[in-house]
């Protein structure tokens, strides 16, 4: 879902304004405004934060030191879906990386990597709290806990199907 447009939709800039005057101070819904944008274009562009930043009032620099500091904010081009493989001590013990070798081979990608087809991308992240259900991930914002290579297998056929 990248896009090459430059310009906030004037929709998603209404609603960006209507957030920020929800807030005491508009910088306040920085986190808000930037999950708008990559509901809207699946990533959140350095044109789209520079527009953003215009209509909270803050600098650039201000508003990607959030948007890079929160995992689930993507500043680069992501696929259609997202797994977020969870990298704790808790899932790494509870087999993680066997998880994460099979996804490589069924995906032919590497953590960090977007399938050829542009359906998924694999991404490691920290702890997401589901270490008694470990190993755990999340897929788009889907939490899956007790992952094991079966249940990867009855997944992915979906992903790739699924717009």
């Amino acid at each position: 879902m990248s896009t090459a447009e430059e310009t906030l939709p004037a929709a998603l800039e209404a609603e960006i304004r209507a957030l920020a005057a929800a807030e005491p101070y508009p910088r306040g819904a920085s986190i808000a405004a930037l999950k708008a944008v990559q509901r809207h274009f699946g990533w959140i562009s350095t044109p789209h934060l520079r527009a953003v930043a215009e209509l909270l009032g803050m600098s650039m620099d201000d508003l990607d030191g959030i948007a890079t500091y929160f995992n689930l904010l993507f500043r680069k081009p992501v696929g259609r879906h997202v797994i977020l493989l969870c990298d704790s001590v808790s899932c790494w013990i509870m087999g993680r990386d066997p998880l994460c070798a099979h996804l490589g081979r069924v995906l032919a990608i590497r953590q960090g990597e977007t399938t050829a087809d542009n359906a998924i991308t694999l991404l490691p992240t920290v702890c997401i709290g589901h270490c008694d259900h470990a190993p755990a991930m999340l897929v788009d914002d889907t939490l899956h806990g007790d992952v094991d290579i079966p249940a990867l297998d009855r997944l992915i056929p979906g992903l790739k199907e699924q717009p």
